[in-house]
């Protein structure tokens, strides 16, 4: 199961839709498919050897003492139940993890909180359409869609993590 530790200080609360079995097994988001975490390091937001992030027992590690620790990154998702896709999802089922990111991201205020996917977005907001990039605030918290880590080019999600990363530095050209 993984263990979510949500901080106070935390620069980007990531927001999934749920785990897969592999990752929910292990104890890591996105630990079944590792290139969320490659993305993370390629746009500087954790500084970690490419041979730890690939190595389980390593990505474990990371997680468990750097990601909120030294990194001030947090993770959650609005349904904790493992499934290999989210078309196995039962309507409803996130309702209740909506609730618990929105308490979230009131009471912590992160200075970003990004979802990853359009599927996130849009179930948490209960919408049909939405683009990528910048979304209406949650409070005083700048919000970002972010691209799905696995599927298409990395450097699309580079850039997108980079322009959170200049965002939480203060540091970015548009109103979010």
């Amino acid at each position: 199961m993984i263990a979510y530790k949500i901080s106070k200080n935390a620069k980007i609360l990531f927001v999934g839709i749920n785990p897969h079995p592999g990752s929910y097994r292990r104890g890591v988001p996105f630990s079944n498919n590792k290139m969320f975490w490659y993305l993370l390091n390629k746009a500087g937001l954790i500084d970690e050897a490419e041979i730890d992030l690939k190595c389980d027992k390593s990505l474990k590690t990371i997680y468990d003492k750097k990601f909120l620790p030294k990194y001030a990154l947090n993770f959650i998702n609005l349904v904790n139940r493992p499934t290999v896709d989210v078309t196995e999802l039962k309507k409803g089922e996130e309702r209740s993890g909506i609730k618990r990111a929105l308490k979230v991201i009131r009471t912590r205020r992160p200075k970003v909180v990004c979802f990853i996917g359009k599927i996130t977005y849009s179930t948490f907001k209960s919408i049909r359409q939405c683009d990528f990039g910048w979304q209406e605030r949650i409070g005083s918290v700048k919000v970002y869609l972010m691209h799905f880590p696995i599927r298409g080019p990395a450097s699309i999600r580079v850039k997108e993590l980079t322009e959170i990363k200049r965002a939480i530095r203060g540091r970015y050209d548009k109103d979010c």
